[in-house]
């Protein structure tokens, strides 16, 4: 079999440890693993239609993952290359490159990703340049007016128009995120630019609220504050307060925003704009695995219109989309159509026609747009699929710590992981380490807890709290009545009970 590469997956999951084995663990290993977490997640087992769903994706995806392990020909190209790798046509790819020059290769460029991928998980850089191109002299030319003039044989197209911006994330707690963003723009000749920052907090599961800065040489400094709050399971608000100074004096602006779950895919949306530019709007937007339907009619004040926009995403590895749209208000009518393309890992490339009535017809470039999940948004989604499995292993642990208690067995009675700090004046970041104690007794047998030599992180009902961080397995428990405490490093093999995990009562 290929040499594994340790903690270098190409992946997020890592098959091992979903099955908290050994990466040398034999066909009897792997089947035992795969049976005990059926078992656990097979979505037979549970009448909660919630419940259900979370565990047919644990279950499948525990079902991929032996596949994977339990074929040596799928295993050797997932230790090389992770799960990429088994995408690639042809299996012959493994033979051309089992030599160890090119395997150690491979691990130096799997590991300079994986540094490139924690810088931005901390920064989470976005950035566009967008170019509009006036082409309207190809479509109304004045050619018998002009036709003596040098050089008229010839469509004039000038640029009209360039916007860029940036802007970069970074986590100050796993509550609190600032944010700095710029952007330049010209237009016509005429042209600025602005700079903003902002601190945004989650105060709950439900609701995080956001303090904003800002400045420009086209206007003067900004003050804002937006809120965000989930009313019930499908309806959600978001209200945005500005205060914008300027010379004429200072111009009050607030914006609400209502919207709800239609089903699955479709979300409406009710917007009340008070301030410079009030308006009223409705929209309804709908966004698919292949399509995104957009339908919006506002109401205002200097602007009123009608939308109605659709896109189309082929399901190809270059995420290409081609998109149309038709807007009509008291400005005259627009028809704009384009497509966009992935050039590489995060930037797009794309191009819009815009056909204006009476603007005329105009060309818009989009370049290198850099799109990259933020570390809190990542940390989120895996916290969410954590409780999930969780929820998932409550009755498995009940029986568990029942068969425990009558042999006096192995209790875990608590668990932590993630970034301990002893300073005491670092208290603050004590809230990167979670209670894994569920998850810990869910895998105990026969008085017994084993864990493999990897990261703890893809063990079912764990997450990774601090990305890029040092971590550690806090585990208090008990065993034949008596307590016991260790302290592991992520990646360390771990095996409990043991005699010297003894705490001395004596002491």
């Amino acid at each position: 079999m290929a040499t594994a590469l340790s903690e270098e997956e190409l992946d997020n999951e890592d098959y091992y440890s979903l099955l908290n084995v050994r990466r040398e663990a034999s066909c009897e290993e792997l089947k035992a693993a795969y049976r005990r977490l059926c078992m656990l997640y097979h979505p037979d087992k549970h009448r909660d239609p919630e419940l259900k769903s979370q565990a047919e994706r644990l279950f499948n995806l525990v079902h991929q993952a032996y596949e994977v392990l339990s074929d040596p020909q799928t295993r050797a190209i997932y230790d090389i290359y992770g799960k990429r790798g088994l995408e690639m046509e042809g299996w012959e790819v493994v033979e051309r490159r089992r030599t160890p020059a090119e395997i150690r290769e491979e691990f130096e460029r799997l590991q300079r990703e994986r540094e490139e991928r924690r810088l931005q998980q901390r920064t989470n850089p976005k950035g566009t340049i967008s170019v509009g191109i006036d082409a309207t002299d190809l479509f109304d030319r004045y050619e018998e007016e002009y036709e003596d003039v040098s050089g008229s044989g010839f469509p004039q197209i000038e640029i009209n128009k360039m916007h860029i911006s940036q802007s970069i994330e970074a986590p100050l707690t796993a509550s609190d995120t600032a944010i700095l963003s710029g952007s330049l723009s010209t237009q016509n000749g005429n042209g600025g630019g602005s700079i903003n920052f902002a601190l945004r907090r989650v105060t709950s599961a439900k609701g995080w609220g956001e303090l904003e800065f800002g400045a420009g040489d086209l206007q003067g400094p900004l003050f804002g504050l937006k809120l965000f709050r989930n009313l019930t399971p499908r309806c959600f608000v978001t209200t945005h307060c500005a205060l914008q100074f300027s010379s004429r004096g200072i111009r009050p602006g607030l914006t609400t925003v209502l919207a709800r779950n239609l089903d699955k895919n479709t979300v409406g949306y009710l917007q009340w704009r008070w301030g410079v530019q009030s308006a009223m709007n409705t929209s309804i937007v709908r966004d698919t695995k292949t399509s995104h339907f957009t339908v919006a009619l506002q109401l205002g004040i200097p602007h009123s219109f009608a939308l109605i926009s659709y896109q189309h995403k082929f399901q190809d590895d270059d995420q290409t989309r081609v998109k149309g749209s038709l807007k009509a208000g008291f400005f005259g009518t627009v028809v704009e159509y384009g497509a966009e393309r992935k050039i590489s890992r995060h930037s797009v490339l794309g191009a819009a026609v815009s056909i204006g009535v009476p603007q005329g017809v105009s060309l818009k470039i989009k370049e290198l747009e850099k799109q990259r999940e933020s570390t809190a948004t990542d940390i989120l989604q895996k916290k969410q699929e954590a409780e999930a499995a969780v929820r998932l292993m409550q009755e498995s642990v009940r029986r568990i710590i029942e068969a425990e208690e009558s042999r006096m067995g192995l209790i875990i009675v608590n668990a932590w992981y993630g970034k301990f700090v002893n300073d005491k004046s670092k208290k603050s970041e004590k809230v990167k380490v979670i209670d894994v104690t569920v998850p810990l007794q869910c895998l105990v047998k026969d008085s017994k807890l084993i864990l493999t030599e990897a990261s703890k992180a893809g063990l079912p009902g764990f997450y990774d709290p601090c990305v890029g961080e040092e971590k550690n397995l806090k585990v208090l428990y008990q065993f034949r009545g008596v307590l016991h405490q260790v302290m592991a490093l992520d990646s360390e093999a771990l095996r409990i009970p043991k005699q010297s995990h003894r705490i001395d009562t004596d002491g």
